[in-house]
């Protein structure tokens, strides 16, 4: 069973998080943040996981706690549900159209984490979220899932649907990333032996 769970306890968030990497893409999400919690439950659901997250912080203040930190739960999360990723396909790339917007993601679950490219939003807001945020979201599940993760916007001119678009392309190069690939059910998927 490639599941796990992550309890985080500081003084600007507690969270309890959990994932079935097999699963059917049923989302349990409340950050307290509603746009993050959307875009959660889209997460989850084009990458077929079973997500669960609970999150009290600081949002008197603003999101970014929350938003980072549920990165970070996330990236750990995932790390610790692949173990040594023996077995996993390793990449996946994906390029979604979501209205008028184009991004395409593509990762890497190579033991080396960054973060590349841009997502070019046009308004600084979606509701009352930062939007500036999802970047410090991405960033800090690629630290913690040591995974190198690359966007590419070709299009778009609605904020919202460039977000939802990169969060809907990530989930489901995620999901090709983490399947397990019969051909090499018993290896890790590196010359060097090891990820």
């Amino acid at each position: 069973m490639r599941t796990a769970e992550i309890k985080r306890d500081t003084a600007e968030t507690k969270i309890e998080l959990s994932i079935r990497l097999d699963g059917k893409g049923v989302a349990n999400i409340n950050t307290g943040c509603g746009f993050l919690d959307h875009m959660l439950t889209l997460l989850a659901g084009h990458g077929k996981f079973d997500l669960t997250v609970s999150c009290k912080g600081d949002t008197h203040v603003d999101d970014h706690h929350t938003v980072e930190d549920v990165g970070i739960a996330l990236g750990q999360a995932i790390a610790k549900a692949l173990g040594d990723k023996k077995g996993i396909t390793r990449y996946g790339t994906v390029t979604l159209p979501m209205d008028e917007a184009l991004v395409m993601c593509a990762l890497d679950l190579s033991g080396r984490c960054g973060l590349y490219g841009a997502l070019q939003m046009p308004s600084r807001k979606v509701g009352s979220f930062d939007t500036e945020l999802v970047e410090e979201f991405f960033l800090a599940f690629a630290r913690n899932a040591a995974a190198t993760v690359h966007f590419v916007q070709f299009a778009g001119s609605n904020t919202h649907h460039i977000i939802e678009g990169a969060f809907k392309a990530f989930g489901r190069a995620l999901r090709a990333a983490v399947k397990v690939d019969p051909d090499f059910a018993n290896e890790i998927p590196s010359t060097k032996g090891v990820l």
